[in-house]
């Protein structure tokens, strides 16, 4: 009898080591599948952008040794027959020495030089003006840092991406009611018609604007942290059609493994900037004004995370 044991033994060793054969070939195929569809969800939102900056870098970008970079978000309404504005401009820094994020809404009645056309108006009119590109110059000159990305973000279907991610978590500190949506303060769970609603009031909230970008950037974040998390893994495909059909960069697959690969821990410590300024009517239109001093003030703070100082 005691002979037949190791035979016994080898035998069990041997189903295991199939079944654990069969168990990796499957998760290889599932990441093989994974990989495909990150690749071809990638190359359809990318849109690179030929233009001459406004702002340059001492020296080309190079992800691949960990340098801080900038990305512009743009959150558009497109209707038909309307190229739309840029309703809310948000650029964001990432340094991952730091393993920080600093995020900077840019109140979208600010009043700047509109790059490329020769007028001061209202910073959103940038991209009604000139599209992804003078939005870019606009904000570079108006920052004095380089913007090496851009993420272009339908606002219509944001509802989509958020409930692709299985809906975001909030902290609201103000009770309101927007599109038939009642959000009671404290902590909320919001799917996408909810997250939109609740990231574009504005005319109950005694900040304006500001009360409206904070909003916005809660909405972002948890989407970031949905994404992020390794249980968005179940949902990879209903987010990859999500973002395919409202989201255009011009980050490429290589450009998004190797932010992934190296700049993932900042997402953890996020620091949200205000710009500070007033309000004025000029010309019979009313305006944000940020005075210079505030100005110089946010581009130093910017210029020090992206270690151009």
């Amino acid at each position: 009898m005691g002979r037949h044991k190791p035979k016994k033994k080898r035998k069990g060793l041997k189903i295991f080591l199939i079944v654990l054969l069969v168990l990796v070939a499957g998760i290889v195929a599932y990441g093989y599948s994974i990989y495909h569809n990150l690749s071809k969800a990638a190359n359809a939102v990318h849109s690179p952008i030929d233009r001459t900056p406004e702002v340059n870098r001492p020296s080309d970008l190079e992800l691949s040794k960990k340098e801080p970079f900038s990305v512009l978000m743009l959150g558009v309404d497109e209707r038909e027959g309307d190229k739309g504005r840029s309703d809310t401009m948000i650029v964001i820094t990432v340094n991952p020495k730091s393993q920080s994020m600093e995020m900077l809404s840019i109140p979208r009645d600010t009043r700047v030089e509109i790059v490329g056309n020769g007028t001061v108006e209202k910073i959103n009119h940038a991209y009604a003006r000139g599209g992804v590109e003078m939005s870019m110059n606009t904000v570079e000159k108006f920052l004095d840092i380089p913007i090496d990305y851009y993420v272009k973000m339908n606002m219509e279907g944001f509802q989509e991406i958020v409930d692709a991610v299985g809906g975001v978590t909030v902290k609201n500190d103000l009770d309101f009611t927007q599109d038939g949506h009642h959000f009671a303060v404290g902590e909320l769970n919001l799917d996408g018609k909810e997250a939109l609603s609740y990231s574009r009031m504005r005319k109950n909230d005694a900040r304006g604007d500001f009360g409206r970008q904070m909003r916005q950037r809660q909405v972002i974040q948890g989407v970031i942290n949905k994404g992020a998390n390794i249980s968005a893994l179940w949902k990879y495909d209903d987010v990859l059609k999500a973002l395919s059909k409202n989201v255009e960069t011009n980050i490429s697959f290589d450009e998004m493994k190797s932010i992934q690969k190296n700049y993932a821990d900042a997402r953890h410590n996020l620091e949200q900037i205000q710009i500070e300024g007033s309000g004025a009517t000029i010309d019979g239109l009313w305006y944000y004004v940020v005075p210079d001093e505030e100005r110089v003030k946010v581009q130093n703070k910017l210029k020090e995370h992206l270690e151009l100082k």
